[in-house]
């Protein structure tokens, strides 16, 4: 990954319909630049599944800066039989989906003897975010979970952390112990059912200064115990026991310190975090943060900090990104999701994966303005089909990947899915044409390596916006729009084959994923 120090300032406009016409970024022309794989070891490894995307709990009145972008796409009004959003989840098989954010610790479960109301969501000022609590019923627990059935996905609950709770300052503190009763009843439902649940997570957006709510972190490393101690429990004779996660919150050191030393080795199996770093979605700068090589490297160190909190405090667990859409409050409505909305997205997928986050939970697979698909059609915007390249082409294993050419330039590599490398090239100027060659760090570079294998060749997907627009939600794979099939499918993503003595050619304002089968790198040979 590049690293940038200074920050080079752009020019503000304000306007965010200028239908991709921005100030040109970065010289003009074409430029040659080496990508340098180090192919003998890997330098982090995420899970198989590392695209996830999240259901979140939202009304269709959920409202930010003059627009309600949920429509009925929240977890308790969304059309579960759609035929596309079928075929958009099974399209990975299987697609981790994480089912939670805001509203997740105001959701009671109809379930037991516990809960005597289930109310509906209305607006309530006196609520968390404005809103009373709601209600999950299990006739709609059963629909959602036939629909994971059907689409094969691997989820992730997130529970109600602040049941039992009181409420101790204005400034959002609860207190007292959590109540498991209503979350135990629901896993036992879930358990007698059959349902099959990934993971259990505690709580969203409760650490460190909190949202709207925040819990102390030694109360909350406690908690965690007595979720842990639910799941060995409840699962006690099954063989795969759920993991848990948590604080799915923003990041602390203090406060995550706190909470791993609190509730010990082997409690939480996974720590989750949350991120928002191109700010609120209503940035008339939205546009230019994304494509600011400078400012997506201000939160590598985040990343890395994070990092090194877990290797200190909780070796026992991994690192998730459990939920990030790029821009708070549903995202930017011009921009979440439309192709440039890419640069960033892909960008922090390679990021992370790079300081070993094991998942990346795109906030969402459907709602708000950031929905990897059309909150009212079901159809994918072009962050669907980048997130589907990445899960199809790269493997776990991510290789340490370096050039000396424009920071405009973003480049990763993993171990393909496959034999030899997958790269990830992404050209944020919009002006120059980078043609690449990808060599390994001891300058065994393909085209030298290709003359020893007949006939060698590489597959390119290149993702361009329709009429070169950065701000169009319709994605061409090597020139031709993405559209669904007749009867609704996921259309095929078909590279093109290309000699692999030949740079790869990556234009302005695009994204290349290749496919190199051909390049010796060690760690990628399958033992």
């Amino acid at each position: 990954m590049l690293t940038c120090l200074a920050h080079i300032p752009h020019h503000h406009q304000q306007q965010q319909h200028n239908h991709g016409k921005l100030p040109k970024r970065h010289g003009h022309g074409e430029e040659h630049v080496t990508v340098t794989v180090k192919g003998v070891s890997s330098i982090a490894e995420t899970e198989n599944n590392f695209i996830c995307a999240t259901l979140d709990w939202w009304p269709s009145f959920k409202c930010n800066y003059g627009q309600c972008p949920w429509g009925m796409a929240g977890i308790l009004n969304l059309d579960l039989n759609n035929q596309i959003l079928k075929n958009a989840i099974k399209a990975f098989n299987p697609l981790r989906i994480r089912i939670g954010g805001s509203m997740q610790d105001q959701i009671l479960y109809k379930v037991g003897n516990n809960i005597k109301n289930c109310p509906q969501i209305t607006n309530d000022t006196n609520g968390l975010f404005g809103f009373s609590q709601g209600c999950l019923t299990m006739e709609r627990w059963d629909q959602i979970n036939n629909l994971f059935t059907q689409t094969g996905a691997i989820v992730t609950f997130g529970l109600n952390a602040l049941f039992g709770r009181r409420k101790l300052s204005d400034d959002g503190l609860y207190g007292d112990n959590w109540n498991p009763q209503n979350a135990r009843d629901l896993i036992q439902y879930t358990i007698f059912k059959g349902y099959n649940v990934d993971s259990w997570e505690l709580g969203n957006e409760l650490s460190a200064d909190g949202v709207s709510a925040r819990v102390d972190a030694d109360q909350y490393g406690r908690d965690m115990i007595t979720l842990r101690n639910l799941i060995n429990e409840l699962y006690n004779n099954k063989t795969n026991k759920p993991r848990i996660l948590g604080p799915g919150g923003f990041y602390n050191e203090t406060w995550f310190k706190t909470f791993l030393q609190v509730s010990g080795p082997n409690v939480v199996d996974v720590v989750s975090h949350h991120i928002y770093n191109l700010g609120p979605g209503k940035d008339l700068d939205l546009i230019y943060k994304i494509q600011d090589p400078y400012f997506l490297n201000r939160v590598a160190q985040m990343y890395k900090d994070i990092k090194n909190t877990v290797q200190s405090f909780g070796p026992w667990a991994s690192i998730w990104l459990g939920e990030s859409g790029g821009a708070f409050n549903s995202g930017g409505k011009y921009v979440s999701h439309t192709f440039v909305d890419g640069f960033w997205y892909l960008d922090q997928l390679g990021m992370t994966s790079t300081y070993n986050h094991k998942t990346f939970c795109r906030q969402t697979l459907i709602g708000g303005n950031y929905g990897l698909l059309n909150t009212t059609t079901f159809i994918p915007n072009p962050d669907y089909y980048g997130a589907l390249l990445w899960h199809r082409l790269m493997g776990p294993k991510v290789l340490s990947t370096t050039h000396s050419g424009s920071p405009y330039l973003r480049a990763y590599s993993h171990c393909s899915r496959t034999k030899g490398i997958a790269v990830l090239l992404i050209n944020m100027s919009n002006s120059t044409t980078f043609t690449v060659s990808v060599a390994d760090d001891i300058n065994l570079n393909l085209d030298s390596e290709s003359k020893n294998v007949e006939n060698s060749y590489r597959e390119e997907y290149h993702l361009t916006p329709k009429d070169g627009n950065i701000q169009s939600d319709v994605l061409l794979l090597n020139g031709s729009p993405l559209v669904l099939s007749e009867s609704l499918d996921i259309p095929p993503l078909n590279p093109i084959k290309v000699d692999a003595s030949s740079p790869i050619k990556i234009v302005a304002d695009s994204i290349v994923f290749a496919t190199l089968p051909d390049f010796k790198a060690p760690a990628c040979v399958q033992s």
